[in-house]
């Protein structure tokens, strides 16, 4: 990092021992996300309503670049600023074993609305705090350009698929992240942590009465239900909620080029049928006549203005034959009836993220060149085109990071670590994590994936890059992992304050 910073008096890093931190300037900037839970339930609503459809609209999010970004070497590996620490991951996974790289349980979507009010996604992981509530992801992914500005509904689903949440969502209450990134858009510190509230899951509705309804402290609605004159005038009899719509207006007779008419027929007997007129006039006739077939019993009582057959034809069929005239009408209105039932939305309760999925250790100060498996979902298209990826399940790279810090001119780095990964956007905000244990599947968060490069000049990404994590990543840690956050629901469903 660019400044002189003052590092954490302890080396190992802990959610027990964490101490509070100085009251030195800060190295770190915090804004609200959404930390009161009527807000909360409501960006959460926002994604989950309709069966998740907005989730299943989003598309990953781009930073403001045409081109992939330029990678520079600096010549050297970094400088830290204090001694290497790290602090251990929780996890709520039964180790076992496998050839292939096990998915972390941890790993899953942020979802937020962009500036132009699009939406968008990223990658983030769950990450180990005294209040098991904190994910990890890239600070362009939370932070927008310009100083205190955030995304809008910010979310984060872990193991998100297809508009589904498992294990449920977890709504970002407050967001931590450098002074420099936060103040200056700078890239050096394109890291954020964000505190979630516990997670819910929406579970359904439940009609009740209208004290109940009244009385819902979380989701509510209303829906009418048409009923008939009688009903409503028991409604109104029993004092229920009840109204009604419109008047009763018979049609009107109106010629067939009036703009609101609409053809009816009249039955008519036989002889007035036959002196009608052929066309679109009043009275003229309507069609050719219709034979209707009957039973014997039906043909003896009928007395209509059909006309009935002589007898059973040579099938023992009984006939009666009808006729019709047109009327063209302007139609009338029927007042309607409408009765209200009254249905809360009931969530559930998931606890808190750290209970459910785990969360990943933490890392800072290690020397470059270190053993890492990265995660991300990636899915925009490389730069000729090509599109390899869907962003549907979560990918991986693995290898060792490059010994030498880069520069991106383009987003005022000085120093990233690289690692030779294929992913693109989509991937971004993905944990880089040392130490992975696969049976286990947890490791040491020491790095989020940041930006995307084309080293070979072919059109394709071929490396990605994540901000260093020094000591000023572990006072932004240090101060994100005191962040107290809520429950949203209560253990009716209904939406606590």
């Amino acid at each position: 990092m660019k400044r002189l910073l003052i590092p954490l008096a302890a080396v190992g890093l802990s959610a027990a021992v964490l101490a509070s931190p100085a009251a030195a300037a800060p190295d770190w900037a915090q804004d609200n996300l959404q930390p009161k839970p009527a807000d909360a339930y409501g960006a959460a609503y926002f994604w989950l309503d309709s069966n998740g459809a907005a989730l299943r609209k989003a598309t990953q999010y781009n930073i403001d670049a045409k081109d992939v970004p330029k990678l520079v070497s600096s010549g050297g590996s970094s400088k830290f600023d204090g001694k290497p620490g790290m602090t251990g991951p929780t996890t709520t996974a039964k180790a076992t074993a496998s050839k292939n790289v096990n998915l972390p349980k941890t790993i899953g979507k942020v979802f937020f609305l962009d500036k132009e009010g699009k939406y968008r996604w990223c990658t983030a992981t769950s990450i180990q705090s005294r209040n098991r509530n904190l994910v990890a992801t890239a600070g362009h992914c939370v932070f927008a350009n310009g100083k205190d500005d955030v995304f809008d509904k910010w979310i984060f689903v872990p193991g998100y698929y297809q508009g589904k949440a498992p294990w449920g969502v977890y709504v970002g209450a407050y967001a931590f992240t450098t002074y420099d990134l936060d103040t200056y858009d700078d890239y050096d510190g394109d890291f954020a942590f964000v505190a979630v509230h516990n997670g819910f899951a929406l579970a359904g509705q439940k009609e009740v009465s209208f004290n109940q309804f009244k009385t819902w402290a979380g989701d509510r609605w209303v829906k009418p239900r048409q009923i008939d004159a009688e009903e409503f005038r028991k409604c109104q009899i029993n004092l229920g909620d009840c109204w009604s719509e419109g008047e009763d207006k018979p049609a009107d007779l109106v010629g067939p080029d009036h703009p609101e008419a609409v053809l009816e027929k009249v039955e008519v007997a036989k002889a007035t049928y036959d002196e009608a007129k052929t066309g679109r006039g009043q009275g003229f006739k309507f069609g050719d006549p219709i034979v209707e077939h009957v039973d014997k019993a039906t043909w003896q009582a009928y007395t209509g203005l059909g006309a009935k057959g002589t007898g059973p034809d040579t099938f023992g069929n009984y006939t009666i034959t009808h006729y019709y005239t047109q009327k063209w009408v302007k139609p009338g209105t029927a007042r309607k009836y409408y009765e209200a039932h009254y249905y809360v939305g009931i969530a559930k309760d998931m606890g808190r993220l750290g209970d459910v999925v785990g969360g990943q250790g933490f890392a800072w100060n290690q020397p470059l060149g270190q053993q890492v498996t990265v995660f991300g979902y990636p899915s925009a298209p490389h730069p000729d085109g090509d599109r390899p990826f869907t962003g549907v399940t979560p990918k991986w790279c693995s290898g060792k990071t490059g010994t030498k810090s880069v520069q991106v001119n383009t987003f005022k780095v000085e120093t990233h670590q690289t690692l030779k990964c294929s992913m693109t956007f989509g991937a971004d905000g993905g944990p880089w994590l040392m130490k992975y244990n696969n049976s286990k599947r947890t490791g040491y968060v020491n790095g989020v994936t940041s930006l995307f490069a084309d080293n070979d000049g072919n059109d394709r990404v071929d490396t990605i890059s994540s901000a260093i994590f020094d000591g000023e990543t572990a006072d932004v840690y240090n101060k994100a992992n005191y962040a107290e956050t809520k429950k949203i629901v209560g253990p009716n469903g209904e939406l606590l304050k």
